[in-house]
């Protein structure tokens, strides 16, 4: 649990990494007008993790519900990253449906989803994954209708695996310095091809590949954060407001725009080689920039604006 504020301390304060999914929810919606949808009281837990003799939480890590952001309605889901790595399970990810298809007769101002998952338990691989695919339908199907689907990446576990295929099919996406994005994590590379290929161990090369000021640098999302609720916050409304349409010309769009990258980085081994290519003056020095640094950066390059994933 993260450490409870001091009183009289601002709530958007509060740091998107260190904070619960309960807290982020709280200081990011308006005062008061969370109301959440199954609640622990409810008790709907996995049924399938004490076969495994793994503890279960009566939320299954996810936290979903209405609320009002700058007075608008919104149905919010976040997943809470203490909790099996914010994982998806059967019922975890039958409650991220569900919110997504009643968004689809609430037909609120936006859906925002609060990432914070390392993909699908392995004790509940089967339900999880197919959570992920009806997911990402029930998204596509949502911004077909012309409601926004946003997300805040910026937890301990990140976007990866399926997470990162459902961020990926979102309108767009904010995500804060400490937000790594990925469908394959560093340890599943190393395992998989060397670690003369990808070293999980250096974590500087992760942040520099999966992380979020990479991510932003080349367009793989839309807004960067301080990391602050605030920020994201005021990201989420700025997003909201430019959400793209989803039809045929925008995905062809996006389609051209990753043959492009492919074409024009792919021969790159680390990301300070393709940041030089797009013109940053300095590649080396954009891990330690600040927020206002980097934002000056990313407003002189030109890929940082395509929103292919």
């Amino acid at each position: 649990m993260a450490a409870p504020m001091a009183a009289g301390t601002d709530p958007r304060a509060l740091s998107w990494y260190e904070a619960t999914a309960r807290q982020r929810v709280a200081a990011l919606a308006d005062p008061g007008t969370f109301h959440e949808f199954l609640p622990p009281t409810e008790r709907r837990m996995s049924p399938h993790l004490p076969l495994f003799d793994l503890p279960r939480a009566f939320d299954d890590g996810i936290v979903v519900g209405r609320a009002r952001l700058d007075g608008k309605p919104v149905l919010v889901a976040a997943q809470e990253g203490r909790f099996m790595g914010g994982a998806f399970g059967e019922v975890h990810g039958a409650k991220l449906i569900g919110l997504l298809r009643a968004a689809r007769d609430l037909r609120p101002a936006a859906v925002l989803i609060l990432f914070d998952t390392g993909g699908v338990r392995l004790q509940e691989a089967n339900a999880g994954e197919t959570a992920i695919a009806e997911a990402m339908r029930a998204i596509a199907e949502l911004r077909a209708a012309g409601v926004p689907v946003i997300g805040l990446i910026g937890g301990r576990a990140g976007a990866y695996g399926g997470g990162g295929l459902i961020a990926g099919a979102c309108s767009r996406l904010a995500v804060s310095e400490g937000g790594r994005i990925s469908v394959s994590g560093p340890e599943v590379i190393e395992t998989n091809q060397g670690a003369e290929e990808f070293d999980s161990r250096d974590r500087a090369l992760v942040w520099r590949t999966m992380g979020g000021k990479h991510r932003r640098l080349i367009g793989g999302a839309d807004a960067f954060a301080a990391d602050t609720v605030a920020a994201f916050r005021a990201a989420a409304l700025d997003l909201i407001g430019r959400a793209p349409a989803f039809d045929l010309a925008t995905l062809e769009a996006e389609q051209a725009r990753l043959e492009a990258r492919i074409a024009r980085f792919g021969d790159c081994r680390d990301a300070t080689e393709i940041w030089a290519r797009m013109g940053v003056n300095d590649p080396d020095a954009v891990p330690a920039m600040t927020t206002a640094s980097f934002d000056e950066t990313v407003a002189r390059v030109a890929e940082a604006h395509h929103d292919a994933r």
